[in-house]
């Protein structure tokens, strides 16, 4: 059951709404189903003789009694009430218990106070009321309102366990603003699929992805075709920011701002502060992967990124809540990233994704000690590179990092739900459903490619690797022959050993990682597991002649010095016992 309220100042116009057809003849049957004095209200849904002007004069007569000097400019509360998609439909009866136990959770009108609030509760759909208040107690005073809308929360969840309804996550205050319903309308009306709010929400939030700097962030918003304006100290120090979009005016012709703070808690200035403060990146780092430089800088940028989001789903999983909460605002900001440079065949899902995730970079759990340098690093180096293409070595590296994505989004998913955070854990795991979809369409080809190498495979060659398979992961082995892109993951062993690796002891070093129990299709995060640590490309050319072992074997590595990309390569990270090695 969800509740929102919001504020306006015309009864008549709200009231003409609520007993209107609705924009698309969705409101059927109009009609009140409790008020402040039944009887006092008259219903032009059910009244014939009754008006909507009669309506809004009861309702308006305690304002109307103050000197206009004393009128409250925004005088009219209103909070809409839906029940949950398959929860059953409440009668009538319930709905007024729903509506009176809220305005008196509220502070609208408390139960026994004959001075409260004027109200109304309207019915015109089976899954919703309206309450509708004026701000003016008949008394003369303002009603005390503090915190409603966490209140009104928190009444919606004793009413949701004792109807039997759907118990839906409480908040916990660190959830972004949503859009008042004035700006779900204008968007509407404007053939808008987002408000403003929400558009300058993640426009700020592409800006910062990666920024290096104060400066540098103020610059992608202007890039980005924002209004910018920043309140400037007379020190000459900027103390805040505000942002508009261009076009997006009220009705005297001004702009309509939004400061940081009213777009998400941690997009404040002071925030946006300290997240550059505790991860700048650092455009000198050195390169994590050796792989040909002829590959597409995209191509690069996302293989880089593979090995540090997969760092980012091993911290979630250890015991450092302050260090957990920093990776989950780096890996936010990664999203961010990949989203705005994604290739169109996977650009809205993974911008589903990132708004989606968004949600899950904030708790209670503050992080302005913990160092993020090297996932927001890989953030930036994915923005630097540009957009990558769906295809060739671009599409395959994009299918290698949203596999990688996918695990941390599930750490992320155990890592709130372990803390309570269900807000948050909702979030993620929403973030990962838009994510495998994205996955499943940038790997298709790639896929395809390496399974049809696999199959052509001599078939004493695909047992040799089944051995080895066998050898590396004696429980899972049957399970993965199983699976559909068993002959892909052949294919990819097949391909190492022509580069001259060992496939048993690449793949041991491949299944040394967390997450392969959680993974979707184990051989899908061999795969591209392997492609990576052994500098393999992430596409697959047309099946050659096999060459002898021993020819192999004396072709010199691509990174012959290579250093361990990740604690785990040094470290086994998993614990789960293994079979031995034969």
């Amino acid at each position: 059951m969800v509740p929102d309220i919001s504020t306006g100042s015309r009864t008549y116009g709200l009231l003409n709404y609520l007993y209107g057809p609705g924009r698309r003849d969705e409101h059927t049957d109009p009609h009140l189903v409790e008020s402040w004095m039944p009887g006092l209200a008259p219903d032009p849904g059910r009244d014939p003789a009754a008006t909507l002007k009669q309506l809004t004069d009861r309702l308006d007569l305690p304002v109307l009694a103050l000197p206009k000097s004393r009128r409250p400019a925004r005088h009219v509360w209103h909070c809409p009430v839906r029940t949950a998609p398959g929860d059953r439909h409440l009668s009538d009866v319930e709905w007024a218990e729903v509506a009176r136990r809220i305005v008196h959770a509220t502070g609208i009108a408390e139960h026994g106070d004959d001075k409260a609030c004027r109200w109304i509760a309207v019915r015109h759909a089976d899954d919703h009321i309206h309450l509708v208040a004026t701000l003016v107690r008949e008394d003369g005073r303002r009603p005390r309102r503090h915190e409603d809308g966490i209140r009104a929360q928190a009444e919606c969840r004793k009413i949701e366990k004792e109807f039997g309804l759907q118990i839906l996550n409480g908040g916990d205050r660190t959830a972004a603003q949503r859009p008042t319903s004035a700006e779900r309308s204008k968007a509407e009306r404007s053939g808008l699929t987002q408000t403003p709010r929400e558009t300058l929400r993640e426009s700020v939030r592409h800006a910062l992805a990666g920024a290096a700097s104060e400066e540098e962030f103020f610059h992608s918003l202007a890039e980005a075709g924002l209004r910018v304006e920043q309140r400037i100290a007379p020190s000459g120090d900027t103390l805040g920011y505000k942002v508009a979009l261009p076009g997006d005016r009220n009705r005297d012709g001004e702009p309509i701002w939004f400061s940081g703070s009213k777009l998400a808690p941690d997009l404040s200035l002071p925030r946006i502060r300290q997240r550059l403060d505790a991860g700048r990146p650092d455009d000198d780092a050195p390169a994590i992967d050796c792989t040909d430089e002829r590959a597409p800088r995209p191509a690069r940028a996302r293989r880089q990124a593979a090995p540090v989001a997969e760092r980012a789903a091993s911290i979630l999983d250890g015991d450092d809540d302050e260090d957990s909460a920093a990776q989950l605002v780096g890996v936010g900001e990664l999203l961010d990233a990949i989203a705005q440079t994604a290739p169109a065949s996977t650009r809205k899902e993974l911008a589903e994704a990132a708004r989606a995730f968004e949600r899950a970079t904030r708790s209670h759990i503050r992080a302005e000690r913990a160092d993020n340098r090297a996932v927001r690093s890989a953030a930036r180096g994915i923005i630097k590179a540009g957009n990558a293409l769906g295809k060739g070595e671009d599409g395959g590296t994009t299918a290698m990092l949203l596999s990688t994505m996918v695990l941390v989004t599930i750490a992320a998913v155990r890592w709130h739900s372990a803390r309570g955070h269900a807000q948050q854990a909702v979030a993620a795991q929403r973030a990962a459903q838009h994510l495998r979809s994205a996955y499943r369409s940038a790997a298709a080809v790639p896929m395809n490619a390496m399974r049809d190498h696999g199959r052509r495979l001599p078939e004493p060659v695909r047992e040799r690797y089944a051995g080895t398979l066998e050898s590396v992961l004696p429980e899972q082995a049957g399970s993965v022959r199983r699976e559909s892109n068993w002959d892909a993951l052949t294919a990819t062993l097949d391909q190492a050993e022509r580069a001259g690796h060992d496939p048993e002891a690449l793949l041991q070093r491949a299944t040394e990682w967390r997450e392969l129990d959680t993974a979707d299709s184990v051989t899908d995060v061999l795969v591209w597991r392997l492609r990576r640590i052994g500098k393999l490309p992430a596409t697959m050319d047309p099946p050659r002649a096999r060459t002898n072992k021993r020819a192999a074997q004396s072709r010199p590595h691509p990174c012959p010095q290579q250093a361990p990309e990740s604690p785990a390569e040094t470290h086994r990270v998993d614990s789960r016992p293994r079979g031995p090695r034969r």
